[in-house]
C-alpha cells in the first residue's frame, strides 16, 4: 500500500512538471514566429481565408501554432494575392508597432491568449511535410479581421479607418 501511494505521488508531481517543460520547448520553437502566409481563397465578408505554414521540431506543435501565426500574419505581415485573391496589407502597417506594444502582444499571443477569438482552423485542411529535422505544417485558417481590427483600434494600437489621414 505504501509503495502504491508513493508511486502515485511521484506520478502526480512529475506529469505536470514534464508537461510544463514540453510547453516551454514548444513556445521556444514558435517564439520567433517562423511561418509563411498565403491566400487560401475568398472568404465571407469580414474574414480572411489564409493558409499558414508553421515550422517546428514536432508536427503537433506546428499544427497548434497555425492559428497564432495566422493572426500574427494578418496583423504584421499581410499576404500576397494569387488564386483569385487580392493581396492584403497588414492591419498594423506602421513600423515598430510590435516592439512599441510588446507587453500587449506578449499577453495577446500567450497560450490561451486573446488571439484565439479571431481564428479558427478549417477541418480537414492540415498538411504535414518533413523538411530536414523539422516539420512544416500547413493549415487553412479563417481570421475574423473586422473583429480583430476593432480590438486593435480599441487598444489604441492602430488607427480607425474613419480617423482621417
Amino acid at each position: 500500500m505504501r509503495k502504491l501511494l508513493l508511486s502515485l505521488l511521484v506520478v502526480a508531481f512529475t506529469v505536470p512538471v514534464w508537461a510544463g517543460i514540453r510547453q516551454k520547448k514548444a513556445d521556444k520553437d514558435t517564439d520567433q514566429f517562423r511561418y509563411e502566409i498565403e491566400c487560401a481563397g475568398n472568404a465571407i465578408q469580414g474574414t480572411y481565408l489564409v493558409k499558414v505554414w508553421s515550422y517546428s521540431k514536432k508536427a503537433s506543435v506546428a499544427e497548434n501554432q497555425c492559428r497564432k501565426n495566422a493572426v500574427h500574419g494578418v496583423i504584421f505581415k499581410g499576404y500576397g494575392g494569387g488564386q483569385g485573391c487580392v493581396s492584403q496589407r497588414p492591419l498594423a502597417n506602421q513600423p515598430g508597432v510590435e516592439a512599441q506594444y510588446k507587453e500587449y502582444f506578449d499577453s495577446f499571443f500567450a497560450n490561451g491568449g486573446e488571439f484565439q477569438k479571431y481564428a479558427s482552423v478549417m477541418e480537414g485542411t492540415t498538411e504535414t511535410v518533413k523538411v530536414g529535422r523539422e516539420y512544416k505544417v500547413g493549415c487553412v485558417v479563417s481570421v475574423r479581421k473586422d473583429d480583430l481590427r476593432k480590438a486593435l483600434e480599441a487598444a489604441g494600437i492602430i488607427r480607425g479607418l474613419n480617423s482621417g489621414f
